[in-house]
C-alpha cells in the first residue's frame, strides 16, 4: 500500500473498475434518473435506470484514463454551466505555464462549483486540471467517494476527533501536497478555509498555510511556500444558488446560537450548486506569491489581500450595501448607477428585489449580509485599510 493511498485521487490503472463500480450502484443511478427525467423518475424509475445504465456503459466504454474521463465528462460540465450561468470569464489564467504545478488557495463559497470553476478555466486554456481538496464530511456515500476522486479529488480528514489522530492527518495531507506539487508535478486545489463562507466574509484561516508546511519543519517556511507556487484565487458568483438556505443559517445561529444540520443537508447543497442559477461567475487568478513570508498570520493577509481585490462585484452586491444597516461611513463606496449602466443595474434591481421577496423577513438581514460584505472588503482593500 502507497503512503497516499488512503486519501490521494484514483490512477489511471483504477478507473475501468470503478467505472464499472459506479453504474452498478443503484443510488447513483437513482440520483442520475431524477435529475434527468424529475417527472418521470418516480413513477418509471424501474424501467429508466437500466436504460440510463447501458447508455453509459456504452458511451464510456474504452475510457481508461482520468484525463480520458475528463474529456468525456467536460461536455456535461460545459452544458451544466450554460444552463446555470450567464456566462464564465476569468482572468490571470495566461501566465500558467505546461510543466509547472501550482498551489490554488481559493474563496469557497460553493460545495462542488468552486473548484469546477477553476478546473473549467485551466481545462480550457489547455492545461492539466489540479487535484481538489474535499473535505471527507461530503464523502458519506461510496458513489459520491467514487465520483469525486475519479475527478482527481484527495480526501481531507476533518471528522477525526483525536488530537493526535488530527495531527496524523494533516501531516499526510502535507507531505501529499507537497509530493504532488513537487514530484508529481500536479496542481492542487484547496480552500482558503474550511467550510463555505456563508456569510460573504473570504477570509484565508492561517492553519492551512501552517499545514503546508508541516511535512517540511526542517526547512524554512518561506522556502516552503516558495517552492509551492501559492496561487490567490478569487471565484466571484453574481447570485449564489444557495443564498436563501444560508441566510436562514446564519439566522437560526444569531437567535439560538448554533445550528445542526439534517440529514441530506449537504447532498441537497450540491444539487442546488450545480443546477441553481449563479448569473455571471467570474474567476480570478491572481501572480503566485513570491514575496518571502515567514510568518503564517502575515501570508493570511496578504492571501486575503489578493482575494477580497480579485473579486469581481456585480450590480447586486452594491444594491445589498446600499441597504446594509453595517455599511462601513470611512469607505467611499460609490451608488450602484455610478457603476453600471442602466439596463444592466434595472435588471439586477428586478433580481434582487426577487429575492428578497422570497426571502423570510426575518432573515433578509443574512442575506444582504451576503453579497454586502465583499464590497466593504474590496473597498478596504483598496483604501489600504485593515481588513
Amino acid at each position: 500500500m502507497g503512503e497516499f493511498d488512503a486519501i490521494r485521487p484514483y490512477d489511471d490503472s483504477e478507473v475501468p473498475a470503478v467505472l464499472a463500480r459506479l453504474l452498478g450502484d443503484k443510488a447513483f443511478l437513482d440520483i442520475l434518473t431524477h435529475f434527468r427525467f424529475p417527472r418521470l423518475a418516480n413513477a418509471l424509475g424501474w424501467l429508466l435506470k437500466p436504460l440510463i445504465a447501458h447508455r453509459l456503459r456504452r458511451e464510456f466504454a474504452g475510457v481508461t484514463s482520468v484525463a480520458t474521463l475528463q474529456d468525456k465528462v467536460e461536455v456535461y460540465v460545459d452544458h451544466t454551466i450554460e444552463r446555470a450561468t450567464d456566462g464564465v470569464t476569468y482572468t490571470g489564467v495566461e501566465q500558467f505555464k505546461s510543466g509547472s504545478a501550482y498551489l490554488f488557495l481559493a474563496n469557497h463559497r460553493d460545495i462542488v462549483m468552486d473548484p469546477a470553476f477553476v478546473n473549467y478555466a485551466i481545462y480550457h486554456a489547455g492545461l492539466p486540471t489540479p487535484r481538489i481538496a474535499i473535505g471527507d464530511n461530503l464523502l458519506q456515500k461510496p458513489y459520491v467517494s467514487d465520483l469525486m476522486r475519479l475527478n482527481k479529488s484527495f480526501i481531507v480528514h476533518r471528522s477525526i476527533s483525536g488530537r493526535r489522530e488530527k495531527m496524523a492527518a494533516y501531516q499526510l495531507l502535507s507531505a501529499y501536497i507537497n509530493h504532488s506539487i513537487r514530484n508529481d508535478c500536479q496542481s492542487i486545489w484547496i480552500a482558503q478555509a474550511e467550510g463555505r463562507a456563508k456569510d460573504g466574509d473570504d477570509r484565508t484561516e492561517s492553519a492551512i498555510l501552517k499545514m503546508f508546511h508541516m511535512s517540511r519543519k526542517d526547512e524554512p517556511f518561506g522556502d516552503v511556500i516558495q517552492s509551492l507556487n501559492l496561487t490567490p484565487v478569487s471565484i466571484s458568483y453574481e447570485y449564489d444558488p444557495c443564498d436563501q438556505a444560508k441566510a436562514r443559517e446564519l439566522y437560526i445561529r444569531a437567535t439560538t446560537g448554533s445550528y445542526t444540520k439534517v440529514p441530506g443537508e449537504d447532498d441537497a447543497s450540491i444539487a442546488k450548486g450545480i443546477t441553481g442559477y449563479k448569473g455571471r461567475v467570474h474567476v480570478n487568478f491572481a501572480a503566485p506569491i513570491r514575496e518571502r513570508f515567514e510568518d503564517t498570520k502575515q501570508l493570511a493577509m496578504e492571501m486575503d489581500r489578493q482575494i477580497l481585490g480579485g473579486y469581481r462585484l456585480f450590480p447586486v452586491h452594491y444594491l445589498a450595501y446600499a441597504q446594509w444597516k453595517d455599511a462601513d461611513p470611512q469607505l467611499n463606496v460609490p451608488d450602484a448607477a455610478q457603476v453600471f449602466p442602466a439596463e444592466e443595474l434595472a435588471k439586477a434591481q428586478l433580481q434582487w428585489q426577487s429575492r428578497l421577496d422570497t426571502c423570510p423577513e426575518e432573515h433578509r438581514p443574512f442575506l444582504v449580509l451576503q453579497y454586502a460584505t465583499p464590497v466593504r472588503n474590496q473597498y478596504r482593500v483598496k483604501a489600504g485599510l485593515a481588513l
